[in-house]
């Protein structure tokens, strides 16, 4: 029984696990790296073919968006999530294929200008159909048999919506243990969405640690932190841009100017309006709408049950074309702009921030962690110009950043996590924080005596032993934004690879079969010897 830790380990985002017993292989998330890499992923040990099972604890995409790509290299296994994650990663990992698309496009017309050689999309609007047809829609804290030898529990980790912490219990050799991953765990509190459970029991945890060094400070009334920055912006007459993600803190935002509105808070502009200009947010908000039920927290339906919808208002507009997008820009009333990706990576902020950057009128406010490397946190430190679309862009804007808007438990909220359970885990396994940040935090877990370790890529540990059996590199190299590469070649080894494991699983067929598929393959390799 064997788990493996390839991705968010000593980094914040990649987040990526292995698990093998018996005959079974299946991965814990499948997540996207965002910003620079620090140390080498491990790749998955198996070919993709070779996977049985996804379990995914949310639908970001650094914790679900190689799921297309990991289709593309021959994966056709079931995926397991909760009801809210399978309809969220149903428009974000067709949201992410289009950008592979979109950007690839892009590149190539650039190469073909240039006579360089033209890149492949990491993943296609296929791929991500593909996957989609895979997921299982589980609902919170029901055991699900998933096999012979594998349960699973879904427990709500207030992070976002559909968010989880997994319970897995796994039998191998007539012997049960119990591994919990905790998932990114909310700091409670949160709008909209419910605070995060707790679990009593497990041998092993593995457990996230993004904030694990720091303790937010009492979170303060969001709303009216925001009213004094519309209202200078508004005054000098420009506009507030929001980098928000599209699924989850544009969602809290609507609610915090909801608020703004109907309190009055503003009430030198009472029509303001809002433009949430993301296809995707869009789409988002009118899932948080269809989850009401099973995940908003009390404070929120009770505003449902009075009839009012906390994430509308008057003044609020939805741009959904690529004209819609551009017609926000040429309108000169001073107004507020959510657009996505929140790190500003990709995706209509881009267009804003162009438009908006070397106005010294406009605010762009921050709402959300910028991984180092990324354009949001090049902005937050003080760049003072910035390269958008092939252009120099001069920052004249004021930058601000709204502080303590988290999605992930602080230091203290960790703790008070970890401690809930009863008897102390044989191991917990610190991942998905900053190089030091993780091993800080498992410092700390050791010093209130659980046997704590921050795992590097490549570790692994026999979860009947307990032991480590396999060392993962520890060598900082030096990578570009990038790290996933996918080639027309590569998909092609792939596919070989996916083909060897076929061939592996028909051992026991009848003669006549076996010869008939031997056959069409050497019929196959006929045709592309010669």
């Amino acid at each position: 029984m064997l788990l493996e830790f390839l991705g968010a380990a000593h980094e914040v985002t990649g987040s990526c696990h292995f698990i093998s017993f018996g005959d079974k292989n299946f991965l814990v998330d499948c997540g996207m790296e965002q910003g620079p890499d620090l140390y080498v992923n491990q790749e998955i040990p198996v070919n993709a073919a070779a996977i049985d099972y996804v379990f995914v604890t949310h639908a970001h995409i650094d914790h679900s968006g190689l799921l297309p790509l990991l289709y593309n290299h021959g994966f056709r296994g079931q995926i397991f999530a909760t009801t809210a994650t399978t309809q969220l990663c149903n428009i974000m990992l067709k949201d992410s294929a289009h950008i592979q698309m979109f950007e690839a496009e892009w590149k190539n017309r650039k190469a073909r200008r240039s006579g360089q050689p033209e890149v492949v999309p990491l993943y296609d609007m296929n791929d991500a159909m593909g996957v989609l047809t895979h997921f299982v829609p589980c609902d919170y804290n029901h055991i699900i048999q998933v096999c012979e030898g594998l349960k699973v529990r879904f427990i709500d980790a207030g992070h976002l919506l559909g968010s989880s912490s997994i319970e897995f219990w796994i039998t191998e050799e007539e012997k049960e243990v119990k591994v919990v991953f905790s998932g990114d765990l909310g700091h409670g509190n949160k709008p909209l969405i419910k605070n995060p459970e707790y679990i009593e029991e497990a041998d092993y945890v593995v457990m996230e640690s993004t904030y694990g060094e720091k303790v937010h400070d009492t979170p303060p009334d969001y709303a009216r932190e925001l009213v004094p920055v519309l209202r200078d912006t508004f005054i000098r007459g420009g506009n507030v841009v929001i980098p928000a993600f599209s699924v989850g803190r544009t969602q809290e935002m609507l609610y915090f100017l909801r608020r703004i509105k109907t309190e009055n808070m503003l009430p030198e502009f009472p029509k303001f309006e809002v433009y949430i200009d993301s296809p995707l947010a869009v789409e988002a908000t009118s899932i948080f709408n269809r989850n009401v039920e099973e995940c908003f927290d009390e404070e929120a339906m009770s505003l449902i049950h009075q009839g009012i919808n906390p994430i509308a208002f008057p003044g609020l507009r939805m741009s959904i074309t690529s004209d819609e997008s551009k017609a926000i820009n040429f309108d000169e009333k001073p107004k507020v702009i959510i657009s996505a990706s929140g790190m500003c990576e990709a995706g209509r902020i881009r267009h804003h921030l162009k438009h908006n950057l070397w106005r010294k009128d406009s605010t762009i406010l921050f709402v959300g962690f910028q991984v180092p490397g990324t354009l949001g946190h090049s902005l937050l430190n003080g760049a003072k110009d910035v390269k958008l679309f092939g252009e120099e862009v001069e920052v004249r804007a004021t930058i601000l950043n709204l502080r303590g808007l988290s999605g992930h438990a602080d230091k203290n909220k960790l703790t008070e996590w970890i401690s809930h359970f009863k008897e102390k885990p044989k191991k917990v396994f610190v991942v998905h924080g900053d190089d030091m940040v993780a091993e800080s935090f498992a410092n700390h877990l050791k010093g209130l005596n659980f046997d704590a370790y921050a795992p590097y890529s490549g570790d692994g540990f026999d979860l009947l032993t307990g032991e480590r059996v396999l060392t993962g590199s520890r060598a900082l190299v030096e990578k570009k934004a990038v790290k996933v590469k996918n080639t027309v070649f590569a998909r092609l080894l792939a596919a070989g690879e996916r083909l060897l494991t076929v061939i592996r699983k028909c051992e026991g067929m009848a003669n006549k079969d076996l010869a008939k598929f031997a056959d069409q393959i050497n019929s196959l390799s006929d045709k592309w010897e010669r």
